[in-house]
């Protein structure tokens, strides 16, 4: 039998498939949260989620236990399934069924005469002995009030709850069966909250599995409820505090920020907050990955504000790496396009960010291309102008850092292939 135990605290998993199966490939003997069995406990509770997806060597240390997953050849995430062993109480299950029943009439009432009616019609007539007092009805209100599935309006001293649901455009709560499977499918795969998808395609025997990708970040789906609570909060314009982790510190540190914008990288898919730090008086880019908790604060007045510069700040980076200095870097790039090359230029253009492109001269036969920008940090830049290497006439930076490593980086690839041409820059 599947080992099926459910979990309350879900931080504690993240944490733990972080720590063992995705980044740290740690082993029994440096699992010091706890004794060795609770690290056999997890681990099993792992193995039930992700079945052949995992994979073990030994070493010198002893068994690293980690994720082996070929994300070309799956069609649905496995880390999903962690979300979805959530534990929930009796007396969850009951307080659930009783309330959305007694507001589906889809009349307004308060806590206290919930409370009654739960009491006087239903408890009376169970046999199992069960009791709710006001705070647990109150707390389950304000909770199914925060997921969409109450709504609530203020009558003089009374808070009156009553549920949100909302037809279809024709007039029913009904829904084509076949119109949603494939929609669902690609957006639990394609989205940065694709584990709502998912859990829609549960419903479903045998939901659509046709839809694969070359690229596919599955890793990041762990942090989920970081990302929703982090587009609440934008949306809403709050507050946050986060509890971000830093191995070099070894213990968590608390920021209190102004969440602007999400920022996932196309290269790797790992996941970054643009967010102002009142208190260093700076914009921040904070990775969710190292995010172990969020609490939604107060609402912030000066949000416009931030936003506003926050969109100037953004068309001053080439990514997410943000230096303290007010200085830029300069950066400029000769490229030649030979004749019938003209998506050379059209890259150029869609790929420039807050750089420009101009046409320095050519005929019908060759042109010379300039593309230049100043930049936060140019070093971010590298990857992206070696993508040109064998058509840059000329590469010039202010930061001749920069130029260094560029040129080494060719010499050490001609190193590698046996080639001496001096062409390639």
């Amino acid at each position: 039998m599947a080992y099926s135990e459910l979990i309350k605290n879900f931080d504690r998993i993240r944490d733990f498939l972080r720590e063992f199966f995705v980044y740290g490939f740690r082993n029994r003997g440096e699992y010091d949260a706890k004794s060795g069995r609770t690290y056999d406990d997890e681990r099993r509770r792992m193995e039930s989620w992700l079945g052949s997806y995992m994979s073990f060597r030994r070493e010198a240390s002893g068994k690293n236990v980690f994720i082996s997953i070929d994300s070309r050849s799956i069609r649905r995430n496995p880390l999903y399934n962690a979300f979805k062993a959530k534990s929930f109480t009796a007396n969850d299950l009951v307080l659930h069924f009783y309330i959305l029943d007694i507001l589906a009439d889809g009349g307004r009432m308060s806590v206290r005469e919930i409370l009654e009616k739960i009491d006087g019609e239903y408890l009376s007539r169970v046999k199992t002995p069960l009791e709710f007092d006001e705070s647990t009805v109150r707390k389950k209100l304000k909770e199914y009030e925060s997921l969409g599935l109450l709504c609530s309006e203020k009558s003089g001293k009374q808070v009156l709850y009553a549920r949100s649901d909302r037809s279809s455009v024709d007039g029913t709560n009904e829904f084509n069966d076949r119109s949603w499977k494939e929609a669902a499918a690609f957006f639990s795969e394609a989205d940065p909250l694709g584990v709502i998808g998912s859990t829609l395609l549960d419903r479903d025997k045998s939901p659509p599995d046709y839809f694969g990708f070359k690229h596919h970040y599955i890793l990041h789906a762990m942090e989920s409820e970081i990302l929703y609570g982090l587009l609440d909060a934008i949306h809403r314009r709050f507050r946050v505090e986060l509890k971000i982790f830093s191995p070099r510190r070894g213990e968590p540190s608390s920021h209190i920020v102004v969440p602007l914008k999400i920022y996932i990288s196309a290269q790797n898919g790992r996941r970054y907050l643009l967010a102002y730090n009142a208190r260093f008086k700076r914009h921040i880019f904070y990775r969710l990955d190292s995010v172990r908790t969020l609490v939604l604060k107060e609402p912030e007045p000066a949000f416009e504000r931030y936003e506003k510069s926050a969109e100037a700040f953004r068309k001053t980076l080439w990514g997410v790496a943000a230096p303290k200095r007010d200085s830029f870097d300069h950066v400029e790039m000769d490229v030649r396009v030979k004749k019938g090359e003209q998506h050379i230029i059209g890259r150029l253009n869609r790929e420039k960010r807050g750089g420009s492109v101009c046409v320095l001269n050519g005929d019908d036969g060759e042109k010379l291309c300039r593309f230049s920008a100043d930049v936060k940090d140019a070093a971010e830049m590298l990857p992206w102008l070696r993508t040109f290497i064998g058509r840059i006439a000329d590469l010039r930076c202010s930061e001749d850092p920069v130029i260094k490593t560029f040129r080494e980086d060719i010499r050490a690839m001609e190193k590698m292939y046996g080639v001496n041409d001096d062409a390639v820059l």
